[in-house]
């Protein structure tokens, strides 16, 4: 073996002390490519193996050399390959110190909270047995009462027996310097996240919670342990890779300018910089922990990505709009509301159909009453290029004559219970079992059932949404699965429940994209989700409520999980529980229209709330806000391109936009469409006016109705009637948009485009705009797209190749261009055509919003072109 691979790893024993035993701890420390280190500890020699996440990982990551620089005995020094990054390591008391240029950036273990409860012999005696024997109480102590316990806890009715006793980990991160830090969705709380009081630990463990509370830390539907933290010239990310149980705890220090220290004689002064500490605690599994050492939050983004995976890239109808309620009633139904969108004019992409449109809670059938032909319901959507999506949950009714039932049974495919029956469970089809995803031979077979042939009355027409996949158990501790209920390999629920939605959302993507023979993208909503979960499609934030508070809260939960990988989320439109009233649906269109997923949806003991149910004003507001939503489909579907082949975000916290200004830090009622597009939200009823808070100081920001600008690092006073939706476009970009929108993106394939310039201070502007086939992977096979940049300079706007691998016929033109912030009126305008040709252009010019529009030419949104302002 090549010497230059010796120093790949580093290992470190440590003693733990566990009732005055000495459990020696193997801890490695890894150099992973990207900036990143990795570190493990687990028992150097387990009573039997302990948990660790698979799958998870795109795949096992680079190792890079860590070269030893110094360290005395009980120490070590190991740094990067540039030498601008180094692990200080010490063994007793064991302590790592993240140096950065000679800053140390990180402390692990700095506060002594290093937790790691070995596996051990079960007792002798169980309490059970100790409670058939006739005199033991003398024997027992009071300690030993306390140690039974931790090996049996009762919640309500049930025990949670563990086998081999509890098997806590956990471990401290203080970060110097930071005051700011996110992530670790999902909870309904602010984007920044917040001190935690004793008790008061973020959990992260999914749960089913129907009209979940707000400004609470409890865990909901989905969990990604991953924290990012940021500071002026810094960004870090943490990421825990456990699915067990998990909280975390955050105190944050703010900075103190001045404390007194006394140094001989003389009391000296001196700055006493922040620092946010965060213990990580996990009820099993081994530590398991990547530092993303940044620098900057798109660097931290690729990182994740590098480890994590990208989010996939959407069909584009996925990116129109969504409609959905529980549930449609019948055929009849679907053909109404599908038509009521046409009368009305309002453009829409997919019908959605819940858990009623099959025959008794059975996924994979269909009622033969109320859905008696449902290749001619979908074959009425298919002419109109809409889709529809139908539910699978992954709880399965005990019925042997239901075929998937009998299948999985015949097989072995279900949880098992301790005992090693089959776990069961009461869901919506009553007593079910439980298909075990986290098995490969489950998961293949489950693929499987998506196949044409398989699935009756599906067509290629059809996707899926998985619903209730925490697991949901109606009457389950927590209204979920027993931590001690047993899956593939022998391992314990409590092990992995964090990633069960995880395995199942993969399953339904792979059977998705099997049964188009590999060609197509799957389309796929999660209500469960885990790290890695951007790979396999879409997530959403569960049963919220009619509510105003809730409009508010799903803007900073949506900048969570962006800034955790999953830019493909949304939140249900309008409240899925309850009644809304007529302006907080309209405020709401407004709002979804703007966020990646958008789906409107309701629960079913709900009045109907399509969008023409509440009279002309509010149906034409509504209609507005869906068709600005088509408008901008180019930039969304640009966006989503950057998101998975570059690891940015679609929608961003401002502080990702503008790292260097401390104002942005807590924002969270605002953020950016990419870099181009400020969207402030209205989220207060009867509201007449917002306060919006333009960065940058060295930008201007354009009114994306108005064209009236303003320069940044000011917060302005908007006025707002229910008809406004306050979005900004920053200046020095271009938004590609659609001039013509039709019934559904599938309709607009061959709509012409428009530009809207925004000039900056400097008078230039760039930007993006990526075309493909919107449904296949022909993009990344056979390199089938169109990559373009947009940029204007000295008066010249110029479109050109950004990635000459791609190529991708289209026929559309550019027809209208939009440029704001022009501030002399031009004497001519001329396009210049790739063979050289030149041709006079059409003009207005408004010397009052400083506005250029060009119009009535034709110019192939594929090919090099120029446009000349003189």
């Amino acid at each position: 073996m090549s010497a230059t691979w010796l120093p790949r790893l580093r290992t470190l024993r440590t003693p733990w002390n566990r009732h005055n035993v000495q459990v020696p701890l193997l801890a490695e420390v890894y150099g992973i490519e990207g900036n990143i280190f990795r570190l493990k500890i687990n028992e150097e020699t387990p009573l039997k193996p302990r948990y660790e996440v698979p799958d998870v990982l795109t795949s096992k990551p680079s190792t890079v050399r860590l070269i030893s620089c110094s360290g005395d005995t009980g120490s070590l020094v190991l740094a990067n390959g540039k030498g601008d990054l180094k692990c200080h390591i010490t063994a007793n008391p064991f302590k790592i110190d993240l140096v950065s240029e000679e800053d140390v950036v990180m402390s692990i273990n700095s506060l002594g909270q290093l937790y790691f409860e070995q596996l051990q012999i079960p007792p002798k005696q169980s309490r059970a047995t100790k409670e058939n024997e006739e005199d033991t109480s003398d024997d027992t102590t009071q300690e030993n009462q306390e140690e039974l316990g931790l090996w049996e806890e009762k919640f309500r009715n049930f025990v949670d027996v563990k086998d081999n006793g509890p098997a806590s980990i956990g471990l401290d991160f203080s970060l110097h310097g930071f005051e700011h830090v996110y992530g670790i969705p999902q909870h309904a709380e602010s984007h920044q996240l917040k001190n935690t009081s004793d008790g008061d630990a973020y959990r992260l463990y999914n749960l089913d919670v129907y009209g979940y509370k707000i400004h609470d830390k409890m865990g909901i539907y989905g969990s990604v342990p991953y924290l990012l933290a940021h500071k002026l010239g810094r960004t870090l990310g943490i990421f825990w890779l456990n699915a067990s149980e998990t909280l975390v705890e955050i105190n944050t220090e703010p900075a103190v300018k001045y404390a007194l220290t006394q140094t001989g004689p003389v009391a000296a002064k001196q700055k006493v910089r922040s620092q946010t500490d965060v213990h990580w605690m996990s009820e099993s599994g081994i530590i398991d922990v990547f530092l993303l050492t940044g620098p900057t939050p798109s660097d931290v983004f690729k990182q994740y990505s590098y480890l994590t995976g990208t989010q996939a890239m959407p069909p584009l109808f996925s990116l129109g709009y969504h409609q959905c309620r529980w549930n449609y009633e019948d055929e009849h139904d679907v053909k109404a509301v599908d038509a009521g969108f046409d009368e009305h004019d309002i453009p829409y992409d997919v019908m959605w159909l819940d858990i009623e449109h099959t025959e008794g809670k059975r996924y994979f059938t269909w009622d033969k009453k109320r859905f008696p032909n449902p290749k001619r319901m979908q074959e009425l959507l298919r002419s109109k290029k809409r889709k529809l999506v139908v539910i699978s949950d992954p709880h399965i009714k005990i019925d042997p004559d239901y075929l998937v039932y009998a299948k999985a049974k015949e097989q072995g495919f279900f949880v098992r219970n301790h005992e090693g029956g089959d776990f069961e469970g009461v869901c919506w089809p009553g007593l079910s079992s439980y298909l075990d995803f986290t098995s490969p031979k489950v998961r293949q077979w489950y693929s499987s059932l998506f196949a044409f042939s398989v699935y009756q009355g599906s067509t290629d027409i059809l996707y899926i949404w998985n619903d209730m996949n925490e697991p949901s158990v109606f009457r389950g501790p927590e209204l979920t699965m027993q931590k001690n209920a047993i899956h593939h390999g022998n391992w314990e629920h409590r092990e992995l429940h964090n990633i069960y939605g995880f395995y199942q959302q993969m399953a339904t993507a792979e059977g998705l994209i099997q049964r188009s023979k590999g060609k197509e993208r799957p389309f796929v909503l999660t209500r469960s989700f885990f790290a890695g979960s951007q790979k396999y499609g879409a997530v959403w934030t569960g049963d919220n409520t009619a509510e105003w508070s809730y409009l508010k809260i799903s803007i900073p939960m949506l900048l969570t999980l962006s800034v955790t990988g999953i830019s493909f989320c949304g939140a249900d439109v309008g409240g899925f529980i309850g009644n809304p009233e007529a302006e907080l649906l309209v405020r709401w269109y407004q709002a979804g229209a703007y966020q990646p997923f958008f789906r409107g949806h309701a629960t079913k003991d709900t009045k109907r709330r399509e969008p023409w149910l509440f009279g002309e004003e509010h149906t034409q507001l509504i209609q507005e806000a869906i068709r600005e939503r088509y408008t901008l489909l180019p930039y969304w579907y640009s966006l989503f391109y950057s998101a998975h082949v570059a690891s940015q975000p679609v929608m961003r916290p401002l502080w990702v936009e503008f790292p260097d200004e401390l104002e942005t830090f807590g924002v969270e009622d605002e953020y950016m469409l990419g870099s181009a597009l400020l969207v402030h939200p209205v989220t207060e009823p009867k509201a007449t006016v917002v306060d919006v808070f333009l960065p940058g100081s060295n930008e201007v920001w354009y009114d994306s109705k108005t064209f009236s600008h303003w320069k940044g690092a000011c917060t302005v006073k908007i006025p707002v009637a229910l008809d406004t939706i306050p979005v900004f476009q920053r200046g020095g970009s271009v938004v590609p948009i659609k001039t013509t929108i039709g019934r559904s993106t599938g309709c607009m394939t061959d709509s012409p485009y428009g530009l809207w310039v925004a000039l900056s201070t400097k008078g230039s502007a760039v930007g993006e705009f990526y075309l493909d086939d919107g449904h296949s992977f022909q993009y990344l096979h056979q390199k089938q797209f169109l990559h373009r940049k947009f940029s204007f300079a000295s008066g010249v706007l110029t479109n050109s190749c950004a990635d000459k691998r791609g190529h991708y016929p289209s026929k559309c033109v550019v027809e209208q261009i939009l440029v704001l912030g022009l501030k002399k009126h031009p004497s001519s305008v001329t396009s210049h055509s790739p063979d050289g040709k030149a041709q006079p252009v059409a003009f207005t010019y408004c010397a009052k919003t400083s506005t250029l529009n060009l119009e009535k030419f034709s110019l192939n949104i594929g090919a090099d072109w120029k446009v000349q302002i003189q």
